[in-house]
């Protein structure tokens, strides 16, 4: 790091990214402010430097042995920093330089105990129970779709659609015949599960994808969908409403035809949007029809939900949220990226489903593209062809917003 570099951090004082401490730091407190950087975004120790800003400089002899001490003995998994140390004014700071970690959380190891940390402003806490649950989800080392939902139990299921997807869907010649061989299969595909008290629930996945009433169990189950006369939010909207249901249709067999007999979430999405996606011309052609106008390629729409499904954190209590303006459409998927996914590999076509479950039957329904490459196959080229503009994408640590804008009239 550049000198003129340190002192302008210095002058901007602590934040999320930046820390000031003496060096004489107990090691526990200092891998405490590692840890905390390495599970958020990454940043910057100034050790060497008050909390004013003021420099008091190094006083500990062979200060980068013991910084590298404390990452091999204290800090878990293993994190090799940068250090450096810079001359100011006649005395030397020394700079450890954090980087984002890929293997979250990480945890300090100190007096038999591990504790894990973040960063919330210019302070270093202790990460909740459902900030810890978060981090796990975003290293890929805990799929939250498969943790038991309380209150449930076979019963929560629907087990006609289940029936279906079994015979149907995925060609399975052993459907089970009774609550109790339906309850073991059901275990094994991961759609119930043991809660550790002795009660077989259902699964995140199970009662998102087959659950009868998924909201009345999990609130943040279903879709909220909104419409908006202007640029943005407004007090009155045009229409708001929160959708229910499993995510997948009841299904029958006729004539060797599937056909829907009740609608699931997607269906009941797709419809209540079609009004506000599409207009119809004044005048009536030769064939008594109306012609229709599409403000948005329908499966472009379609496939970014169906992705916020397959990819959203399902620790983060609030809906998929759809909102309509009159120059865009948002969709907002609950939930960072999780691991080392980025905006950037995603559009390049990396497949990395948060919740494999739920997208596996979306895949078997044939909801999504069986690659997994949607955003990149569908997406991005319906949009450039019948919009003449491509999605934006942002992504913070709650959510990942993909914005569609409206087609020119």
């Amino acid at each position: 790091m550049l000198k003129t570099i340190a002192l302008d951090y210095i002058a901007n004082g602590e934040n999320s990214g930046v820390e000031f401490k003496r060096d004489d730091i107990r090691p526990e407190q200092f891998a405490r402010k590692v840890v905390a950087f390495a599970n958020f975004q990454g940043g910057f120790i100034f050790l060497g430097v008050e909390d004013d800003g003021s420099i008091s400089g190094i006083q500990r002899r062979n200060l980068q042995d013991w910084v590298l001490n404390v990452f091999r003995d204290k800090i878990f998994p293993q994190i090799i920093p940068y250090y450096e140390e810079i001359a100011i004014d006649g005395k030397k700071i020394a700079v450890i330089t954090i980087g984002q970690g890929i293997s979250k959380p990480y945890v300090v190891r100190n007096n038999g105990r591990e504790e894990i940390f973040l960063r919330m402003g210019s302070r270093c806490e202790l990460a909740s129970r459902e900030q810890q649950a978060r981090l796990f989800a975003t290293s890929g080392l805990l799929h939250v779709e498969v943790l038991p939902v309380p209150g449930t139990s076979i019963d929560s299921l629907d087990l006609s659609r289940l029936d279906f997807y079994l015979r149907e869907i995925i060609r399975d010649t052993q459907i089970p015949l009774d609550k109790e061989s339906w309850t073991l299969r059901l275990i094994g595909l991961g759609f119930l599960v043991d809660d550790g008290l002795g009660h077989i629930v259902c699964t995140i996945a199970g009662l998102v994808c087959f659950g009868k009433k998924p909201r009345s169990a999990m609130h943040q189950c279903g879709i909220r969908l909104e419409v908006f006369n202007g640029l943005d939010k407004e007090y009155q909207a045009r229409f708001d409403t929160v959708l229910d249901g499993p995510l997948v249709a009841r299904r029958d067999m006729q004539d060797g035809h599937q056909i829907i007999i009740d609608e699931g979430l997607i269906e009941k999405f797709s419809n209540a949007l079609l009004p506000f996606i599409k207009v119809e011309d004044d005048v009536v052609d030769a064939t008594m029809q109306r012609g229709k106008k599409w403000l948005y390629p329908f499966e472009a729409v379609r496939e970014t939900v169906l992705n916020a499904f397959a990819h959203r954190d399902w620790t983060q209590t609030v809906d998929i949220e759809v909102v309509c303006y009159s120059d865009r459409m948002e969709v907002i998927s609950p939930g960072r990226m999780q691991n080392s996914m980025t905006i950037e590999k995603m559009l390049a076509g990396q497949r990395s489903p948060r919740n494999p479950l739920i997208a596996e039957v979306l895949k078997d329904y044939g909801y999504v593209d069986s690659r997994g490459m949607g955003v990149r196959t569908k997406v991005v080229p319906l949009m450039k062809s019948q919009n003449k503009t491509e999605p934006v994408f942002e992504l913070t640590e709650d959510y990942l917003k993909t914005i569609l804008p409206r087609k020119a009239e």
